[in-house]
């Protein structure tokens, strides 16, 4: 898609994603918000959005860019490495920063590859093999970018084991379980666990644990009518002063005040 033939952006609402997206900026400024982080896109950066995240197209000028969508089917589709797509940090990147500004020279490579999606997608013959190969050619590009950028980088072996217990978390975390039953999970070593959080994250694995049952009870918060006690039990937490005293901890206010400012913003 591209803004320019659109009057405005599609996207008004707060939404969860059950794609990846990939948005281009050649010119115009826009903010956007993920998981409740908000980031400003300038010209020629590049915004990153994986499924599951809650996306929030915020404010917007008339941009110039545009964005790609694909699925995990769609990426894998005929790969005998399915590990692929969990191989790229900048996907799935609940732990990193989602906005990337490229150099000039490498903004320019990306953007050709970005047109050559768009002819294929144009030409009557399509294919959809050519189109993937081209999408594969354009995740290396913008990796290359995001290793260049980055003074430590995680190795690839590590990354693909965090992600595995990200998906692990998204299964049970509404389960309270302690880094150990990941750990055994994942046939590793809760120490060897702690590591790999420290390396990707620098975070250790109960923080990566608690700040996605946090991410869960701001969603419901947000969307739900739920009691701050009821948000609390859904969660495990059996002690709701106890859930209380670890989100204001971690968000700076109560979950009472956290909700009534989500409502006035989202829900108006």
């Amino acid at each position: 898609m591209r803004f320019e033939h659109m009057e405005e952006p599609d996207v008004e609402d707060l939404h969860r994603h059950t794609f990846y997206e990939i948005i281009w900026v050649d010119a115009g400024q826009s903010r956007q918000a993920i998981d409740y982080r908000d980031y400003q896109l300038s010209p020629e950066s590049l915004f990153f959005i994986s499924p599951g995240q809650l996306h929030y197209f915020e404010e917007w000028e008339p941009l110039c860019g545009g964005s790609i969508l694909f699925s995990e089917d769609f990426f894998l589709l005929n790969q005998q490495n399915k590990d692929k797509l969990f191989e790229l940090s900048f996907l799935d990147n609940f732990y990193a920063n989602p906005l990337l500004q490229p150099s000039q020279p490498d903004f320019r490579d990306i953007r050709h590859t970005i047109e050559l999606i768009d002819l294929e997608r144009r030409r009557p013959d399509y294919s959809q093999a050519v189109t993937q190969s081209l999408l594969h050619v354009l995740v290396a590009q913008i990796q290359r970018c995001v290793d260049t950028q980055q003074e430590t980088k995680a190795s690839r072996r590590s990354i693909i084991l965090y992600k595995q217990l990200k998906n692990l978390i998204d299964q049970h975390y509404t389960d309270n379980q302690a880094a150990s039953f990941y750990a055994s999970a994942l046939n590793v070593t809760p120490h060897h666990l702690n590591l790999i959080c420290r390396q990707v994250t620098g975070q250790t694995a109960s923080d990566v644990i608690r700040s996605r049952s946090l991410l869960e009870a701001k969603r419901l918060l947000t969307f739900s009518d739920l009691t701050v006690s009821e948000v609390a039990l859904q969660l495990n937490f059996l002690d709701p002063s106890y859930f209380a005293r670890v989100f204001r901890s971690q968000m700076g206010v109560s979950p009472a005040v956290f909700k009534q400012a989500m409502s006035e913003k989202y829900r108006l």
